[in-house]
């Protein structure tokens, strides 16, 4: 309500999704007015990796400059100095006092990466510092087997290194290391490293990846309507921008992030790393067009949103936390909304849908014990309302409850120039669609009605989506999204 607020004053409201996906109803921002913002990746990468002395390559990841040449392989539980007591976390080098400095000196030292850095009770930043206390030539830390489908982002590293984050990779690395110690055959002892590696540096990156993609992180709808969890008749999330691996401006004393305390710059993820995105193009798109409501903005850039990746695929969603990549599907409106944003179609898109305040309070009037609140929060009183979401004149249609037919409109205003629209659908799976016109003339300034009239065709309580698609012959393209979960198609009655 305090938002609502906020839009009537005029002000465009971007809110992060959330980051409780990728199961479906995980979206922590709910309302019409609100413009929700889940996350994707882009296509920029930094892949890192080291080569070992046998030929055999393993990727990783780390923001860290590479090594000139060949260097040998020190585990860091065989370096330790003659006083050092023995602990069980001595491998994850956090401790220069520990080490012989010259054992390591001019070598790789290999740490151990587990649960405790997961935990933030050991890092990579402490590690690297003593790495470069005992003049070592890198670090190469190899996860513990006991830390599975863990995340791992790239870190900065002033010094060459390396973290394997695959547990079966750090095997093939540790196998081949001890292979290659020459131990004495009667004491044991080790009397030779033979194992040698190049570390191939992770600081320039590529732009590979095939993007973009929903996040598995990124909360999905459809959109609750209240505290029973009842789906409502609101597209969420709104859409979906770069939210993953993103640089930003960072505070050198900020402790958010213990790897990235001391630097200039970060980079994390989230839908709180998406949000900001779309908030910088809304004042790009308000500058352009200094009339525009805040609904203005968010149709703006919802009916311009793509559907597609860069190489002309569909966007795919990610749809579990572990092995990502490996559980992935077409996104839907309930993963990405409208799209992916398109900041350059954004500020051009031909015909907008617009919403109002006004609009806004009838929709809230409509829901049964609202009225209270409403004049607690507003001072206003609810006169007599029928309007629920599928009325407001939002960017997309949604129906959570389909029963047999239902006749849907939406209002066009054209803010480019005179131009002539063809209207074209996908109708979602168990619905019949029609809408009116297909074809209309729209003068600069002027209005234009949709009619859509959606059917059921089958009972069906799985959700179920199409498209709307108005192609206009100056160029503009304007997309509105179907979203119909319950399909009853006639009254069930005892025989």
């Amino acid at each position: 309500m305090a938002l609502l607020s906020a839009v009537k004053a005029g002000i465009f409201v971007v809110q992060a999704a959330g980051n409780t996906g990728p199961s479906p109803k995980s979206v922590a921002s709910f309302s019409p007015w609100i413009f929700s913002v889940g996350a994707s990746t882009h296509d920029r990468v930094y892949s890192n990796s080291i080569l070992l002395g046998n030929n055999i390559t393993i990727s990783g990841v780390g923001l860290a400059p590479g090594t000139d040449n060949m260097y040998m392989l020190v585990s860091a539980i065989h370096a330790l100095n003659d006083t050092a007591a023995k602990d069980m976390y001595v491998s994850e080098c956090q401790d220069a006092s520990k080490f012989n400095h010259t054992l390591v000196q001019g070598n790789l030292l290999i740490c151990s990466y587990s649960i405790r850095f997961v935990l933030g009770l050991s890092t990579i930043k402490q590690a690297s510092e003593t790495a470069m206390n005992l003049s070592a030539a890198g670090v190469v830390f190899a996860m513990d087997p006991f830390v599975i489908t863990y995340q791992l982002n790239p870190v900065p590293m002033r010094l060459p290194g390396i973290i394997i984050p695959s547990p079966d990779d750090a095997k093939i690395l540790l196998q081949y290391y001890n292979s290659s110690l020459e131990k004495d055959e009667t004491t044991r002892k080790i009397v030779k490293f033979g194992a040698v590696a190049c570390i191939l540096g992770g600081i320039k990156p590529n732009f590979s990846l095939s993007a973009p993609k929903v996040m598995y992180y990124s909360a999905r709808g459809p959109d609750p309507e209240d505290n029973s969890v009842d789906n409502a008749d609101i597209l969420k999330p709104n859409l979906v921008a770069p939210g993953n691996s993103i640089w930003a401006a960072w505070s050198s004393r900020g402790a958010e992030s213990i790897e990235f305390q001391g630097e200039n710059f970060a980079m994390m993820s989230g839908t709180s790393m998406a949000a900001p995105h779309i908030a910088g193009l809304a004042a790009l798109i308000k500058q352009k067009f200094p009339t525009f409501t805040p609904a203005a903005i968010g149709s703006a850039l919802s009916t311009t949103a793509s559907q597609h990746n860069k190489y002309g695929g569909p966007i795919l969603a990610q749809r579990a936390y572990a092995n990502p990549d490996s559980n992935q599907s077409p996104a839907t409106p309930f993963d990405m909304g409208s799209g992916f944003v398109n900041a350059t179609a954004a500020l051009d898109p031909g015909l907008i849908l617009d919403t109002s305040y006004n609009d806004y309070m009838a929709f809230l009037c409509g829901i049964n014990g609202s009225a209270p609140v409403l004049l607690n929060y507003t001072g206003e009183s609810c006169g007599v309302s029928t309007m629920n979401g599928a009325d407001l004149n939002m960017p997309s249609i949604t129906i959570s409850k389909l029963n047999q037919s239902r006749k849907v409109q939406r209002m066009l205003t054209n803010i480019a120039g005179n131009e002539t629209y063809i209207v074209g659908w996908s109708a979602p799976n168990g619905v019949s669609i029609k809408v009116t016109p297909k074809r209309f003339f729209v003068a600069s300034g002027q209005q234009q009605i949709l009619n859509v009239f959606l059917n059921a065709t089958m009972n069906s309580t799985t959700p179920s989506f199409g498209r709307i698609g108005l192609v206009g012959n100056k160029g503009h393209v304007v997309n509105i999204p179907l979203s119909v979960i319950v399909k009853i198609s006639y009254h069930s009655t005892n025989s």
